[in-house]
């Protein structure tokens, strides 16, 4: 009988914990639990099984992007990496690298931006120690030749002279290089123009940066699919485990406190007239109430279903769309709203629909309904979205490039539920002032159209 007993509890202990563990993975909006393990070489390894029988999506976010661009001249080679990681290896030719991709029925890529350069791949779970090997062979043994490094410079230039074609993405820069003066934002993802054009005589430097970045204490590899974490964290030791560790750290300059609204027009002749008011913004937090407050702030505001919306776009028909909200990243960044106006003429109106309805949001209280409505909308949107491997390490990739740990997307839309109507108010006072505004404009006139 005491045996019973004893048993009877121990399983009624079991069965307690249980249920307070799957109570506490409840309140976090990813539903899957998060697994990690640092490697001795500072490695950061994530795994999160997924009911996704025989696919498995494999990252590697590296924590280097245009903001550790800090030395003059030098910029864009974040970037530049994102294609030359595909010039292939000693072991692995870029052509041999293609056939095993097709192995593995698996897609193969990379992106870039401010805060990171992410490289992704999603195949056959089966073949996880294929993807863990040629991985780990091109971000330890990465080769090229200078041909080979001057072709590849070639292409980011007409990458970019494509891309500077467009007026939005001609405003983008001179809106950034006017906004920030001394931080690396003041600099687009692409670089520098003269940058760009001289990266073909920088191969030494090349070498240089991958040597700085592309090391284990930058990264982090995530695995989320059809696999178990002793599998993934087993296969990360045995190809990843002897990669060494570096020992450089940029120097990020900060960004001198703005004192007056600045300016940045393009003149485009027959391009529908665009204006982007951008505010000086707080870092990326996943405790502090700030930018939480603002995304939800913004698309009350700003969203299709907002009065500004329906009156400036639907009723009065002064513009195509308005819309914004902050930028998430890891220094202080911009928190942007934009529109895009029918006639030029009507610009500086538009700006003062804007403008009046942010410093309403001072003072005057969202309503207690709407408010818990967008935050349920935003919360659910997310939560819908988590439907693949593929796109659950998407959401992780971009909290670890923001914090270096993946629960920080638990711990921001946890932030999220706290948001009062209150926050919105201090939040709007605090951060919407013309002394940190950037008033960014396209319009066919020589000078921007608004004040």
């Amino acid at each position: 009988m005491k045996n019973r007993i004893v048993a009877l509890l121990l399983l009624l202990m079991f069965v307690v914990s249980a249920a307070m563990a799957q109570s506490s993975q409840k309140e976090k909006i990813l539903p899957y639990p998060i697994h990690q393990k640092k490697l001795d070489n500072g490695l950061n390894v994530v795994t999160v099984p997924y009911n996704s029988p025989g696919l498995a999506a494999f990252y590697i976010v590296v924590r280097a992007g245009s903001r550790e661009e800090v030395e003059k001249g030098k910029t864009g080679f974040a970037h530049f990496f994102e294609h030359m990681m595909f010039r292939g290896t000693d072991k692995y030719s870029k052509e041999a690298y293609g056939d095993i991709m097709k192995e593995m029925g698996a897609a193969a890529n990379a992106n870039t931006s401010i805060d990171r350069t992410v490289y992704h791949m999603t195949g056959n779970a089966e073949m996880l120690d294929k993807m863990f090997e040629i991985e780990a062979d091109r971000f330890q043994n990465l080769k090229y030749s200078v041909h080979d490094f001057k072709t590849e410079a070639g292409a980011v230039k007409g990458e970019y002279t494509k891309n500077s074609a467009n007026p939005y993405q001609q405003l983008y820069e001179k809106l950034v290089s006017t906004a920030f003066n001394k931080h690396t934002y003041s600099h687009t993802t692409m670089g520098f123009f003269e940058d760009v054009v001289d990266m073909p005589n920088q191969y030494d430097y090349s070498l240089t940066f991958f040597d700085r970045f592309y090391r284990p204490e930058y990264s982090t590899i995530v695995v989320v699919g059809d696999v178990t974490p002793e599998r993934v964290n087993n296969l990360a030791q045995q190809y990843f485990g002897d990669w060494k560790r570096g020992n450089y750290k940029p120097n990020i300059p900060t960004e001198p406190k703005q004192t007056q609204t600045r300016y940045a027009h393009v003149q485009q002749q027959g391009f529908p007239p665009y204006l982007s008011l951008n505010f000086k913004g707080p870092a990326f937090s996943d405790k502090d109430k700030d930018l939480p407050a603002l995304s939800i702030l913004t698309t009350i505001l700003f969203s299709e279903n907002s009065d500004l919306y329906r009156k400036l776009v639907v009723d009065e028909q002064k513009a195509r769309f308005i819309g914004g909200g902050p930028q998430f990243s890891r220094d202080p960044n911009l928190i942007s709203v934009s529109a895009s106006v029918i006639k030029a003429d009507d610009m500086q109106y538009v700006k003062d629909e804007l403008m009046k309805a942010l410093n309403e949001a001072k003072t005057k209280p969202v309503d207690a309904q709407k408010l818990a409505d967008t935050k349920s909308r935003i919360k659910y949107g997310f939560a819908m979205s988590m439907d693949s491997p593929d796109a659950i390490a998407n959401s992780l990739s971009r909290f670890i490039w923001l914090t270096g740990d993946p629960e920080s997307l638990n711990n921001i839309y946890g932030v999220f539920d706290t948001i009062t109507a209150q926050d919105l108010m201090n939040a709007a006072k605090k951060y919407f002032v013309n002394q940190t505004l950037t008033v960014g404009t396209i319009a066919p006139g020589e000078k921007s159209p608004a004040k």
